[in-house]
């Protein structure tokens, strides 16, 4: 009976382990995580977990007792030192070894930190990845504190309203001259930079951090346009980065991540990856997909595959980003748009911007509006593109450019 091993135990190890089961295999299935807590969502962890609206339990994905019951070894705190491929062998940090017949790697991605030159390893220094960060960093939000957020996307605007809704001093610097500059419209970005001022949020754009100050832990913060902060702790959001270190240590292809092929599959025909730590085929290129849906829907592929499907990964990608009492619902994938055309919802302050390259739809931010979102995603997936002055006219049913 086969072995397989899965490492990374976040989202994406937990729906293909279960995926596996679910699909009929029967043989040995290992699951192994850095953390001493079972497979849990990130997203709430900068939401409603730091604001104190859910209980640490309800993060888990699954109870802990499913891992046993469907035979499924679950590791926790353990790290892999080294892959092995020509023996098919993981060494674990502990000097363990444990044999494989096919390898998951669902390594995720990591935050990038600041340099210890410029203050990063100071004490009150915080990111927002995983359960030991915001459980670092919650006792610190607190009403009349100080703190600074590094990086404009929606890691740092998540943060940020968190940190509002407490009560605290906020200030936001974004190096771009935007915030949300890699990712969204600047109609995106113009409404989440008015919803965060309405909230007391300094947003301050162009602005680059040249240090943070502080004896041990940090007390302040220069900025390139001259100014000085007097802060009580920081959260940095400058990006993540996919872990990828392990293979390419064991001499698996790396490109802006793992690269598998249509698959799944690595340059090991018995090692495969999904989730953030993986680039995939598509359009012709190379994509990696940071967000949960495409954890789960490439990891539970992956399984198919594994199990012999040879089923090509399709993403139809979505993601989403609650702020305040906005919830930014967004379909596919806007890379290569040349214009946005914005409508205002229903509801008060429901906004939708819809991307278009040429005559072609490629995305929609649907700002408080789900029906624009609905509608966005059917006709992204289903690869159509309504005539753009459609969208443009306020009068149109956007239902009707489903049938």
């Amino acid at each position: 009976m086969s072995h397989i091993v899965v490492i990374g135990a976040g989202q994406a190890g937990a729906s293909l382990t279960a995926k596996l089961r679910g699909l009929g295999f029967e043989g040995a299935i290992t699951l192994i995580g850095g953390e001493n807590a079972p497979p849990y969502q990130r997203p709430p962890l900068s939401k409603k977990y730091l604001l104190g609206e859910m209980e640490r339990a309800r993060l888990f994905l699954r109870p802990e007792s499913f891992y046993a019951e469907q035979n499924i070894t679950l590791r926790k705190g353990a790290e892999v030192a080294a892959i092995l491929p020509q023996d098919k062998l993981l060494t674990l940090a502990t000097g363990e070894t444990l044999g494989y017949d096919q390898l998951a790697l669902t390594t995720g991605s990591e935050p990038i930190r600041l340099p210890r030159a410029i203050g990063g390893d100071l004490d009150g220094v915080f990111t927002v990845r995983d359960l030991h960060d915001v459980d670092a960093m919650a006792p610190y939000f607190v009403a009349g504190k100080r703190v600074l957020i590094v990086g404009g996307g929606y890691i740092g605007l998540e943060a940020a309203a968190v940190a509002a809704k407490r009560g605290l001093h906020v200030v936001l610097v974004e190096m771009a001259e935007r915030i949300l500059q890699r990712v969204a419209s600047p109609e995106t970005s113009a409404y989440f930079r008015a919803l965060h001022a309405a909230h007391g949020v300094d947003i301050r754009e162009g602005t680059g951090l040249l240090r943070l100050t502080g004896t041990g832990h940090v007390s302040g913060a220069d900025l390139s346009d001259g100014s000085h902060l007097e802060v009580d702790f920081a959260v940095v959001g400058v990006g993540i980065r996919p872990r990828a270190g392990l293979a390419e240590a064991a001499g698996v292809t790396v490109e802006n991540g793992i690269k598998v092929n249509e698959f799944g599959q690595t340059s090991d025909p018995s090692i495969w990856a999904a989730g953030d730590c993986a680039s995939f085929p598509h359009e012709g290129g190379m994509l990696r997909l940071e967000s949960v849906p495409n954890a789960i829907d490439m990891a539970e592929c992956v399984a198919e595959n594994i199990m012999g499907a040879h089923k090509p990964y399709v993403p139809q990608p979505w993601f989403w980003s609650d702020q305040y009492d906005v919830k930014l619902q967004i379909a596919g994938l806007n890379s290569g748009y040349d214009r946005i055309i914005t409508r205002t919802g229903d509801k008060d302050g429901a906004m939708s911007f819809w991307y278009y390259r040429g005559a072609t739809l490629l995305a929609v931010d649907a700002a408080n509006d789900p029906r624009a979102y609905m509608v966005g995603k059917r006709l992204i997936d289903g690869g159509k593109s309504p005539d753009p002055a459609l969208i443009d006219d306020p009068d149109t049913d956007l239902k009707s450019l489903l049938r």
